[in-house]
């Protein structure tokens, strides 16, 4: 699938970023919004055919890629005479990357793999910028024969593609990822926050946790987030954050794996949502711990 049509359905800031470097690497585009205004802004800002519905979008492409908000949207995008499933063909590729549960992978497997198109779940890892350099991480899982077929498109948007087993697989380990990366910054923020209040400037505590033991990538591309919050663009909204870990949360509740870091780090970012601070990135944390301490 060298010379692949594909579509991008989903023009948040991910998917919106995704159109645009594959745009770039030389794939024939079609994009889909359910707003079809901001569908029609990026589809002019790179050159990009606009489809109407899910079924048009998926109906001319090889490869069909997914970025969607969560379970419901995912639903609704798939199911129906205008979602994907009444749409796609015998041979495509449907790639779901949206942070979903993986409940709901084999839901639109069953749909998707009714039409003779093949279905892979392929979350990834990674920021706005990672995508537009092309350096995510995608984690995907599913027939090996149809992660092959999509490979093309897949590494466009990667400097990582890790096979991780079957259909649901890569919507698991995304989940895990994120319990990581969300117990990284719950840790972050109460750390930055307790140096500062203790009399420590809060840009030397930064620095220092980044040289040290616990710098991690996330603690280093988060650095003018935490010093500078007030001008910090939203990369991850607490919105989702919380509703990251309720999926995840979930997720052990079913396998029987106690979460109590996660379910910690759940009950901290619906307190900071409760204060007002859900439509702010998720270093916004810090600034939640930061005003609770003065009240």
């Amino acid at each position: 699938m060298a010379n692949s049509s594909v579509s991008v359905l989903g023009m948040g800031r991910m998917g919106a970023a995704m159109a645009k470097t594959l745009s770039e690497a030389g794939f024939e585009l079609t994009v889909w919004n359910r707003s079809p205004d901001t569908a029609r802004t990026v589809a002019n800002s790179i050159g990009a055919r606009m489809a109407g519905t899910p079924r048009e979008a998926a109906r001319s492409a090889d490869v069909v890629l997914t970025s969607l908000s969560d379970d419901g949207a995912v639903r609704a995008v798939y199911s129906g005479p205008d979602g994907i499933a009444a749409g796609v063909r015998p041979g495509a590729v449907v790639v779901e990357m949206s942070t979903i549960d993986p409940s709901v992978v084999d839901e639109i497997g069953d749909l998707v793999d009714a039409t003779g198109a093949d279905l892979v779940d392929a979350p990834v890892s990674g920021s706005v910028q990672l995508v537009e350099q092309g350096k995510l991480t995608i984690m995907a899982g599913g027939d090996a024969q149809a992660i092959e077929r999509a490979r093309p498109v897949l590494e466009a948007l990667s400097a990582r593609l890790f096979n991780v087993g079957g259909r649901g697989s890569g919507a698991t380990i995304k989940l895990a990822v994120n319990a990581l990366v969300h117990g990284i910054n719950g840790a972050l923020a109460e750390a930055l926050v307790l140096a500062e209040a203790a009399g420590v400037d809060r840009t030397a505590a930064y620095e220092v946790f980044a040289a040290g033991a616990g710098g991690a990538p996330f603690v280093h591309y988060k650095q003018a987030a935490y010093q500078d919050p007030d001008t910090a663009p939203v990369a991850f909204s607490l919105d989702l954050v919380a509703k990251d870990l309720d999926l995840i949360t979930g997720l052990g509740e079913r396998v029987g794996v106690e979460m109590p870091v996660s379910l910690a780090n759940l009950a901290l970012a619906q307190r900071a949502i409760e204060a007002g601070l859900g439509g702010r990135d998720m270093s916004a944390l810090a600034v939640f711990l930061r005003d609770s301490a003065h009240q």
